[in-house]
Formats: C-alpha cells, structure tokens, sequence
C-alpha cells in the first residue's frame, strides 16, 4: 500500500475507538525493547509473508529452501501466515507452513495482466485442493490500484466460491473500500481488511485509534460478517508522511499496541511484515524496505 491523498475515508460522527493502548512516557529505550521482545514471544494472530532477498522482487522464482527458512524463523512467533500470490515460488508458502502445523491466508495476485490472473486463480484452487489453504483471498488491493473493474473482480470471486464451496472466501482491501463497495462486500464471506494510519499521515500519539475507527468502519460496512485486519504496520525508518514519523521506537510501538489491542479485542490480526524488503523502496519509497520485524539478513530489529 502506499499513500494517496484522495483515497482515505472514515465515516462521520462514528466514533469505534476504545482502549487506548500503551502509556510509553515512563519507557527508556532499553525498556522499550525488553517490552517489544515479550510481545512478539507472545505470539500473535497472524504475520504476512515477506517472500524476498536483497536483489530479488515480484516476478523471480523464488526456491524452496528460501521459504522454508524464512518459515522457520517466524513459526514460533505466529499462527497464521498470509501470502501473496500462488506462483513463482510462493506456492511453497502454504505447503511448508501447513506442514510445520500453521494455518494459512492464501493470496491470489489480481492485476491487469488477464492471463497472469487466470495462472493465479488456477494455483489457487489447485492449492485448495490439496489441503493447504484456510482462507482463499482473491486479490489484493485491486480496487485500490484500478487494476480491474468491479465486475471482473467479482467474476473471480465467484469463480473461486464455485470451485472451493468449502473453504472462506474474501477479497482483501483498504478499509473504506467495503463501505463504496456492496457488491464486493456481499459477494465475500470474510472482510479482509487493510489498515494503515501510518498512509493516512496520522502520528503514532493517535494510530492506535485511527486504526481502531478503520477497522470499525469495516464492520460497519460487513454487516455481521466477520472482519479481519489483514495488513497493519509501521515502518522503522525512512521520511515521514504528514504526521507520520518512521523510526525504531514507533515502530516498536505500534507493534506493541496493535498486538495488546488484537489480543483483548479478539480480534484477527496480519501483521505486516515478516522481513524488510529491499524492493518495496520503488512503489513506496524509502520507507518501504523498513516494515519488517526481522532486518533484510533476517535477523530480530530491536
């Protein structure tokens, strides 16, 4: 995800903010740290899968051995992984991690590539087939992007309902697209639902219940379904954003406070993201290789 100024939305006079998360004013650094460290040995929900190496990027295979140790290293620390796409390698993704025990969101990537999407779908449901999917997610922020129409986006929609009538099905986007989308939103049976106060400017002071007003506009928009935050996160260096300021200590904590607020709230949480990514410095500038919680060497940040 990145910035667009024309593209954030919150429903007016609603207020869906509650707990108000962690008083860090009485933290030192070192503290800060320890207490990071214990949230993430907690474990959480869900992690999003960072599929590539310094030097490689969307549209290399990626081998196997590359996915099981990057699986290795988050297991002990997440239930559910979310990937991508299901080609070029990242069908190892839901394998192996089925295999080590976890439970997988798996990704097809939608673009305006129309043959590319039928390889994805393809892979997708091949996939299924085989066990290794528990949530099918088809695309992910095509509405966002204006890759398809809503109605060719749909028609993949259905198209994977038909074929997988027993696994959930949903289509991930930024929060407000589910409010200017009934027919996207009917269609799916989960709300996936992307939440960034860091792409809306807003200070780390205040994200906790920016994301708590995101996330309480897309349950107003699902209408009982349920919703699950499929991407959250907070870059640890680069320039800001408006009020948004990337640095290690906010980006410690706002893990930590998403992670204390998922947790009391029962709320399912992807966080976002496993490892920093070199490439995402071209679609998102420089803070797009900073999202991690393990460096681009793999290694714990803080």
């Amino acid at each position: 995800m990145s910035y667009r100024g024309d593209h954030n939305f919150l429903l007016e006079n609603t207020d869906f903010t509650h707990h108000k998360g962690v008083d860090f004013s009485k933290y030192t650094t070192k503290e800060l740290e320890k207490l990071w460290r214990k949230t993430l040995k907690a474990g959480m929900h869900g992690l999003c899968f960072s599929m590539y190496e310094d030097g490689q990027e969307p549209g290399d295979v990626i081998t196997e051995a590359q996915v099981e140790r990057r699986i290795n290293i988050i297991k002990p620390y997440t239930k559910w992984v979310r990937s991508f796409s299901c080609i070029e390698g990242n069908e190892y993704i839901p394998r192996i991690a089925h295999k080590h025990g976890m439970k997988t969101m798996v990704g097809a990537w939608l673009g305006d590539d129309l043959q590319k999407n039928e390889d994805e779908i393809e892979a997708l449901i091949a996939l299924a087939k085989e066990g290794c999917v528990d949530i099918a997610a088809v695309g992910n922020e095509v509405m966002y992007r204006g890759d398809l129409t809503e109605e060719q986006l749909l028609d993949y929609i259905y198209l994977v309902k038909e074929a997988l009538p027993d696994i959930t099905v949903g289509y991930v986007d930024a929060y407000y697209e589910f409010s200017h989308r009934p027919k996207i939103t009917e269609a799916c049976d989960v709300i996936l639902s992307n939440c960034y106060p860091y792409w809306e400017g807003c200070d780390l002071e205040n994200s906790l219940n920016h994301m708590q007003q995101m996330f309480g506009q897309a349950t107003h928009a699902a209408n009982g379904k349920k919703v699950i935050i499929t991407e959250t996160g907070w870059p640890s260096h680069g320039t800001n954003l408006k009020g948004a300021f990337p640095s290690r200590e906010n980006a410690m904590k706002y893990f930590i406070n998403a992670q204390a607020w998922s947790a009391k709230e029962n709320i399912e949480l992807f966080y976002f993201s496993s490892f920093d990514e070199s490439w995402k410095v071209g679609p998102e500038g420089d803070v797009g290789a900073y999202w991690g919680l393990w460096d681009k060497r793999e290694k714990l940040k803080f």
